[in-house]
């Protein structure tokens, strides 16, 4: 059988008198506090708990479709999962793909969306590195000749007529 710590309830007293001194609790919270600070004191120098396996929030099968993708942490569900993933969870997308087991090619955005943002830079010309754009397109106009500066100070404007 585990050996049990016998916990001096003066250290319990001691370090709950402290904490109630630099915070405001409620009464009714109060024996919470002490069950918790017992508890943790005697917990100390034992194993840590290994974490347990979770469930994903939804299948994974079912995580992604046509217009949307869901975190399998929590079941957010929306268009792009990677400031999510950072935001709420502190995850790169290296590391979420490998705490669930997902294929390096598991969509974290949406497909329609990213089959979308593909055809706007295609409008815009994006990703060719000018290519194309300088076989078909004209040269552009010579620019205007800068006007020549004044030296010495800037003259001040004449005084209104009265």
């Amino acid at each position: 059988m585990p050996e049990t710590k016998a916990i001096a309830p003066h250290r319990v007293a001691e370090i709950v008198g402290g904490y109630v001194a630099r915070n405001k609790i409620a009464p009714g919270e109060l024996a919470d506090l002490i069950s918790t600070v017992h508890r943790s004191l005697a917990e100390l120098g034992q194993p840590a708990k290994p974490p347990s396996s979770r469930s994903p929030a939804v299948a994974i099968n079912r995580s992604y479709g046509r217009d949307f993708v869901i975190c399998l942490d929590c079941g957010w569900r929306g268009k792009i999962l990677r400031r999510h993933l950072t935001v709420s969870h502190g995850l790169s997308p290296r590391e979420y793909r490998s705490k669930w087991g997902l294929k390096a090619t598991h969509p974290l955005t949406a497909p329609a969306y990213q089959a979308r943002r593909a055809e706007i830079a295609k409008q815009f010309g994006l990703g060719y590195h000018n290519r194309q754009s300088s076989e078909a397109a004209p040269e552009p106009p010579p620019a205007p000749a800068p006007t020549p500066r004044r030296r010495g100070r800037p003259r001040t404007p004449a005084p209104p007529p009265t």
